[in-house]
């Protein structure tokens, strides 16, 4: 009997340990999600303009107006500050994904259906903005929940796998029908772009898949992380350095966006490995 309650003592150490090793990595991914919508808000401000990734350019009632830019762009930063410092988080992530989620099918699926039904590329903004709705589940699931909480973040976690999925799947899509523009973006100095774009192509293609269905879900998503998060440093940091200033500072809003998508990533992946200690 007292064997039998030494290995049950080690095994609830061990799953504790994992856990507090998971929870670790968890804050730091959720900052990167975080961090990136809170700097796009800032950003938001300083330009005086919505990003394509948060409103299309419809309605012009809402997009054109100071106030509404303001207002927003004040409660997208205080939303993701309170979740970088853990102050409700949990709920407001959850909240978050569903206005991100009205905002795509309220704003941005009339506008893209009527204007860019058929170019792919187009809608690549109004992806972004689904992808984060889906993200902001997933970190809302990724908080340890708490007794008594109203908010169960965590039957939406597959529903968050998908949006994310989706958005990987058409973006390597993309690489596919636009590899002369996608290779422009690869540095000068790497050697075959035209191969490293359709390999990235396939790459998000596979891991988009492998996500939004489950399949090797911890593997896959800690390399489309690892994938972004290098394609955060040698191409979209180098790019916004070059490039500031153009389109209210498009390069720049590419690397939040890197970043905040990395960590997403790394956050799925986090999902999955919870499940081996449940």
């Amino acid at each position: 009997m007292e064997f039998v309650n030494c290995i049950n003592k080690t095994l609830t150490t061990n799953y504790l340990n994992q856990a507090l090793i998971m929870e670790s990595y968890n804050k730091v991914w959720r900052i990167f999600f975080a961090f990136s919508l809170a700097a796009i808000a800032v950003q938001q401000v300083i330009c005086g303009v919505f990003k394509e990734a948060i409103m299309p350019p419809w309605p012009v009632i809402i997009t054109g107006s100071m106030a509404c830019i303001w207002i927003f762009s004040l409660v997208l930063f205080l939303a993701n500050a309170a979740i970088i410092i853990n102050a409700n988080a949990r709920a407001i992530a959850f909240y978050m994904g569903w206005v991100f989620l009205a905002m795509f099918i309220g704003f941005h699926l009339p506008y893209q259906i009527k204007n860019n039904l058929y170019s792919l590329g187009a809608w690549t903004n109004s992806l972004k903005l689904f992808a984060y709705s889906g993200g902001a589940f997933i970190v809302a699931a990724s908080f340890p929940k708490k007794l008594g909480s109203a908010v169960n973040a965590d039957c939406f976690v597959p529903m968050g796998r998908i949006f994310f999925g989706i958005m990987l799947i058409v973006f390597g899509i993309e690489h596919f029908v636009y590899p002369t523009f996608v290779a422009m973006l690869i540095p000068a100095w790497i050697p075959g772009q035209l191969f490293w774009t359709y390999f990235a192509g396939a790459a998000l293609i596979g891991g988009g898949i492998g996500i939004a269905l489950n399949i090797q879900l911890r593997i896959i998503a800690s390399l489309v992380g690892i994938m972004i998060f290098l394609w955060f440093i040698m191409l979209h940091i180098p790019r916004a350095i070059a490039d500031p200033y153009s389109d209210h500072g498009n390069e720049i809003t590419s690397v939040f966006e890197a970043l905040g998508f990395s960590g997403i990533a790394f956050l799925i992946a986090g999902t999955g490995k919870q499940r081996l200690f449940m």
